[in-house]
Order: structure tokens, then C-alpha cells, then sequence
């Protein structure tokens, strides 16, 4: 890759834009420069300050092959060649040719998001009385030029045609690099405009704007690299980003089928095949090149015959160095696998979004789902996927530093569950789960609290007005949510503290209607409102609780200290039976989990309820 350093007038920039010869390569984002940062770009250089480097990459290349899209505001011959293709810089040579040519005016928005048309002008007295006055000096008015006051009635300025810009004294910066003679001989004032001539319009014909070109050999690694780290006007590209311009200009892609790859075409059309499993919405798009990329470095490292042969690696700079016919291999078996894994979660009833523990850990688990192929679904090795499932979950192993864990799973965890290797997995190996974290679980914030009422659904949980399985189709049409057992309100009134009212101890997913029910009067009443709504007897109640592991006599008693203990310890058996190991006891000794740092206290955010 060689480049070079240039400096180029403004004037020349906006010629290129406007003709066409600078164009942005189509995956770049959209224009979205706010208000402020436009007229602050503005200022800049009218005071002839520096605003950054441009970076352009000479079109031609054999390696590197990008569809050209004109700069936003432009208009020139459709299929004009582009000479430069636009790589940094896109926000300011936008905001700069479209409010220093044409008609001036830029769409834009404000702080809020809130779509503008904008026009930009500067009072010439002002910028010309103190050098220090120029930001003052420089407004942002409606695309009308009238600017306007109470909710716009009454004009407070009217600059909507050159007559009246010229009155009032504000120059039009759409004409500091056009014709500005004309404007400015019909001043009635000659001296204001040969004074803001003279300092301000002819130096800006000399204002310099430093360029980087890159040249025509290039490569796609370079390019990669040049989103990555020189990015500067803009946010940093993910690696989706990174791959799809690396992607599109693939040549031999191109020679085979007469077109370009289009990353993003092709993953709208994975969430197109994914659109009846709504678990899978929690899946972006970088997930699956983490899964391809797994996939790929792991069929390398098992082809090496070295004595140090390539790791096996979801890291960014691994995913970066797919190539198109890496992803190509790799992506309908993990298009299939990815709708595996949302029957998995089903099975184990997760059923929406909002739900799923840890969004990330279906990233291994597809690219396990492929190794394994239908093996993934008999008894045994189902059952220990479940197994390292749960405790990936239950230990909390996927918040942070994921990517190293994702190649051990990898590595390690189809063998072990089909019984080929007996080594366990890490993920098994590191999980751990202690009696009193189940008092710091309080919302869904934490992965824990979502797989422990997943765990309760699964143990074969029903409602108690309808005695219908909390399953898929319930799950939707009886409006099904985690709700208090003993009410927020009784609790409060009782004295409760707030760590046990709002632990997954007093929690379970119970129907709309039956928390409706429930209200925030006392067990001991709400289960007799129960009994008569739903014309069963205590005996079939009492077996409808047990199906959530609530003890139904200490219950009734309005016994929250008994209750809380209790359940407390059935949960810790479900906790066990999931991971395949006992849990730490912890409460009795005097030292509990939730009193360390090891976790964070999560923010009380309280579960949509009618129980408080």
C-alpha cells in the first residue's frame, strides 16, 4: 500500500463533490451531522482554524472494488465515474458542499433528533469588529430564511431573498465560494463589503484542507484498517461494517457471479429466515460473524499439522480476516443452526427476547449445533448441552471476556457431549452459584434471575386461575409475566426488607389475570378469591403452587419468613439438578455472596405488576 499526502484547496473539494469525482463508497452510514456541529464547522473556517485530514482512496483498484454513491446534496450525470472514493471526511464534505454551494440549504436536525432544514449565514459587522466575535457572528436560520417567534407567528428576521440578506448585513456562506460579486456590489454600504472581502471571502479561496490518498494497490486489509483506526469524523465501524467493505469488493466473487457480495443484503435476508423465532431478534449481526469465525479458525487448526498450529479464535482481529468464501462455507448450516438454538431456548422455556439470559452464549452454542449436526439432539448429548448451558448461565460466565471462553466452548464442549472426550468443559468446570445470590437476583438485569424463572417454567410451573402449562402458546395469550408471590404492597406493610421482596424467592411467572387477581392483599386472602374464581378447591391449589416450588401451607399462613426459607432451598435444589454440582450454602455461615463486590448492585427495577 503506498499514499500520499496532498493538500488540497476547499474550493477543489467541493468541485469533486459536486462533479461527481469524489463519491463515498455505498456501505459508508448516511449523513447525520446535527445543527450545531454544522455551523461550528462554519466558523472553523471562516477563521481559517484546521478541521481534520480527508481521506481518499484512487479508484481503479484491482483489489478493492466499491460501488460509488454521490456525496448527499449532489447532482450530477447518473453512472459518472468517481476518480476518489470518500473513506474519512464524509461529515464535514457533506455539511461543507451543501451549505457552501448550491442553494445553501442543509438538511440536518437538531439536539433532539429532530429533522431540520437549515440555511447558514454570518453578520458581517460582527465577524468583522473582533476576530474573537466570529462564532457569534456565524447563525443557522430555516431553509425559508425566516426566522420566526411565538410558535411562529411573528417574524423576528426575514432574510429569505438577496435584497433582504443584504439589509440586515448577513452574508450567505452558500456564495463564499461562488458568485459572491454580484452580492456583494449590491451593498449600500461599499466599504463593509470590501473590508469582509478582504477578511474573510479571499482568504477562504486559499483555506487548505489536508488529504491522505490511498493508492490503487491498496488492499482489503488496509481499507479495513484505514475504517478502523482513521476513522476520526465519525464512530468507529464495527466489524459487520468492516467485513461488508471488505466483502463488496471481492473480485473473484464478482467474476463468478457479475455482481457484488452485499453483507448487508445477505444478512437481512438470515433475519428474514429467522422472522418465526423471536429469540433470535437478540442475535446481531457481529454475533454470527463470531460464530463464522469460530468455525473457520477451528477448521485451520485442525488441518495444521505444526507444532503450533493457528488458535482458535472469535476475536475481532480473527473475525477481520475472514474471507468471503470463509462466511459463504459457513453460513446456511449456521443459519439453520441459529434456528436450532431458538428450539433449544424453547425447550427450556425461553420464549422471548427479553428473556434469553445471555444473547451471546447462542454464538457458541449454533457453532457446537453445527459440529454436532443431528447428534445434537439425542438424549444424552442434549442433555449435557443443557447441563453446559445452564451453568454458562447459573455462573454467570458470559458478561464479560466472552470471546476467549467462546473458543473454549468450541474446543472442548462436542466431544465431551457426545461422549467422545472425557475432559468436562471449562464453562462446567468454572460455574459456581451460591444460596445467598438468590437474594441479590432482583430484576432481569442479571442473566441469573431470567434462567432461574426459566428453570421454575420448565419444572412444569401452571397457572392458577386456568391450571393451563406455562408453554410457548400460553406464554403469549395468557399474557404471562414475573409477578410477586407475596405482594409488594403486604410486604411494605409488613415490614418485609427490600432485599427479600424483590429476590426471585418472592417472584414467579404467573398470568396477567391471576396477578390481577392477586392484587396487594395477603396470601391468605388472594388465595381464597382464587378459589372462588376459579371454582377449585384448596387441595387443587395447593398442587397448581407446588408446580412453581411455593410451599402452599406456609403460604396460607401469610408466613413470609418460613415461605422465603423454603423456597429459598428448592431453588437451590433446581439450581444443582441444572448444573450437575452442589451449590455453596452460605447463609448460615455468617458471610453471604451478595455482601462481597463480586457483584454489582443491580438497579431496582421493578417487574410490570398489580401487586404493588
Amino acid at each position: 500500500m503506498g499514499f500520499l499526502t496532498p493538500m488540497y484547496e476547499l474550493s477543489k473539494y467541493l468541485e469533486w463533490t459536486r462533479s461527481g469525482e469524489v463519491q463515498l463508497p455505498d456501505f459508508q452510514r448516511g449523513y447525520k451531522w446535527e445543527d450545531e456541529r454544522i455551523r461550528q464547522l462554519l466558523v472553523t473556517v471562516l477563521r481559517r482554524h484546521p478541521l481534520g485530514v480527508v481521506m481518499l482512496l484512487k479508484t481503479g483498484n484491482t483489489q478493492v472494488r466499491f460501488k460509488p454513491r454521490p456525496i448527499e446534496g449532489t447532482h450530477f450525470a447518473p453512472g459518472t465515474a468517481a476518480k476518489f472514493l470518500l473513506l474519512d471526511g464524509q461529515q464535514r464534505l457533506t455539511s461543507l458542499t451543501q451549505a457552501l454551494s448550491g442553494n445553501g440549504i442543509v438538511t440536518t436536525k437538531d439536539s433532539r433528533g429532530k429533522l431540520l432544514v437549515r440555511r447558514y449565514l454570518v453578520h458581517m459587522e460582527t465577524a468583522l469588529s473582533d476576530p474573537n466575535r466570529v462564532d457569534e457572528a456565524v447563525i443557522s436560520i430555516p431553509g425559508d430564511g425566516v426566522v420566526r417567534t411565538n410558535f411562529g407567528k411573528d417574524i423576528l428576521l426575514d432574510l429569505s431573498d438577496e435584497d433582504k440578506e443584504r439589509e440586515h448585513g448577513y452574508f450567505p456562506l452558500r456564495l463564499l465560494y461562488g458568485d459572491y460579486v454580484t452580492w456583494i456590489f449590491g451593498l449600500s454600504d461599499a466599504s463593509l463589503g470590501k473590508r469582509f472581502h478582504e477578511q474573510f471571502i479571499k482568504p477562504a479561496a486559499t483555506y487548505d484542507i489536508p488529504a491522505i490518498v490511498l493508492d490503487e494497490d491498496t488492499d482489503k486489509a488496509a481499507v479495513a484498517t484505514v475504517f478502523e483506526k482513521v476513522n476520526i469524523g465519525g464512530l468507529p465501524l464495527n466489524v459487520f461494517e468492516l467485513l461488508t467493505a471488505m466483502f463488496a469488493g471481492d473480485a473473484d466473487y464478482y467474476h463468478r457471479t457479475g455482481e457484488d457480495f452485499r453483507l448487508n443484503d445477505d444478512w437481512k435476508e438470515t433475519q428474514l429466515k429467522w422472522a418465526a423465532h423471536p429469540t433470535l431478534a437478540a442475535v446481531e449481526n457481529t454475533d454470527f460473524l463470531q460464530a463464522v469465525t469460530m468455525l473457520t479458525t477451528l477448521k485451520r487448526n485442525q488441518a495444521d499439522t505444526s507444532d503450533r498450529p493457528p488458535a482458535v479464535s472469535a476475536k475481532r482481529e480473527d473475525v477481520l480476516k475472514l474471507t468471503l468464501d470463509d462466511y459463504l462455507e459457513w453460513r446456511d448450516p449456521l443459519r439453520e443452526a441459529f434456528i436450532w438454538t431458538a428450539t433449544f431456548l424453547a425447550d427450556r422455556h425461553i420464549f422471548a427476547p427479553r428473556d434469553v439470559p445471555y444473547p451471546k452464549q447462542l454464538v457458541p452454542l449454533a457453532a457446537i449445533r453445527v459440529l454436532l449436526g443431528s447428534d445434537a439432539d439425542l438424549i444424552a448429548v442434549s442433555e449435557r448441552l443443557a447441563r453446559w448451558y445452564w451453568c454458562g448461565v447459573l455462573g454467570e460466565l458470559y458478561g464479560s471476556a466472552i470471546e476467549t471462553r467462546f473458543a473454549r466452548d468450541i474446543e472442548s464442549t462436542p466431544g465431551w457431549a457426545v461422549g467422545t472426550t472425557s475432559a468436562i468443559p471449562r464453562t462446567i468446570q468454572d460455574a459456581s452459584f451460591t444460596e445467598s445470590r438468590l437474594h441479590s437476583l432482583r430484576t432481569r438485569n442479571a442473566a441469573a434471575y431470567k434462567g432461574i424463572a426459566a428453570l421454575i417454567l420448565a419444572h412444569g410451573a401452571r397457572d392458577w386461575m386456568e391450571d393451563k402449562a406455562l408453554d410457548k402458546v400460553q406464554y403469549v395469550n395468557l399474557a404471562v409475566d414475573i409477578h410477586h408471590v407475596f405482594p409488594q404492597k403486604w410486604c411494605n406493610d409488613q415490614g418485609v426488607d427490600d432485599e427479600r421482596r424483590e429476590s426471585i424467592v418472592n417472584k414467579t411467572t404467573i398470568s396477567a389475570r391471576t396477578n390481577r387477581t392477586i392484587g396487594g392483599a395477603a396470601p391468605s386472602a388472594y388465595l381464597g378469591v382464587i378459589e372462588k374464581h376459579a371454582q377449585i378447591g384448596s387441595d387443587r391449589l395447593n398442587q397448581l403452587l407446588s408446580t412453581h416450588l411455593i410451599p402452599a401451607h406456609l403460604l396460607r399462613a401469610d408466613d413470609f419468613d418460613g415461605f422465603f426459607q423454603q423456597r429459598r432451598e428448592w431453588l437451590c435444589q433446581l439450581v444443582e439438578d441444572a448444573i450437575g454440582k452442589p451449590i455453596q450454602r452460605d447463609i448460615d455461615e455468617g458471610h453471604a455472596e451478595e455482601d462481597s463486590s463480586q457483584f454489582a448492585p443491580e438497579e431496582l427495577i421493578e417487574e410490570p405488576s398489580q401487586t404493588g
